[in-house]
């Protein structure tokens, strides 16, 4: 004897699924990667050029207390810096009572001539050692 026939209800798709499969969804996830793209490529080069410009700073830092340390002791403060300065930059030292001060100022474009100039400027003091003073 055969079993009685069953008819199924249909089945129904979720709602998730159901705009997934639509062919006229489709290629919109790649469309928004598109748009979203140059912003996100900013950010990134926003972020490098910070980068740049904070290890720009470490290196003026120092040059400023190796400048400043040596001109204490009066050794070469000039000498003792180039080590340590970006190209381009500069060392002013001064002596200010019983201490010596020294001021690194580095102009420069992180990454290259499209982004903004940026001046980094560092300024150390050391105290004069005994005998070298005013």
């Amino acid at each position: 004897m055969n079993a009685p026939n069953r008819t199924r209800p249909p089945t129904s798709r979720p709602p998730d699924r159901r705009a997934r499969d639509d062919p006229r969804q489709r290629g919109f996830v790649t469309a928004e990667t598109a748009a979203a793209l140059p912003a996100v490529v900013a950010v990134l080069a926003l972020g490098l050029w910070a980068v740049s410009a904070v290890g720009l700073k470490v290196r003026a830092i120092d040059a400023a207390n190796s400048a400043a340390i040596a001109a204490a002791r009066g050794e070469d403060p000039h000498a003792v810096a180039d080590a340590y300065l970006p190209d381009g930059a500069t060392v002013a030292v001064s002596e200010d009572g019983d201490l010596a001060r020294a001021v690194v100022t580095a102009p420069t474009r992180p990454l290259g001539p499209l982004t903004p100039a940026l001046t980094v400027t560092a300024t150390a003091v050391a105290p004069l050692e005994p005998g070298l003073g005013p």
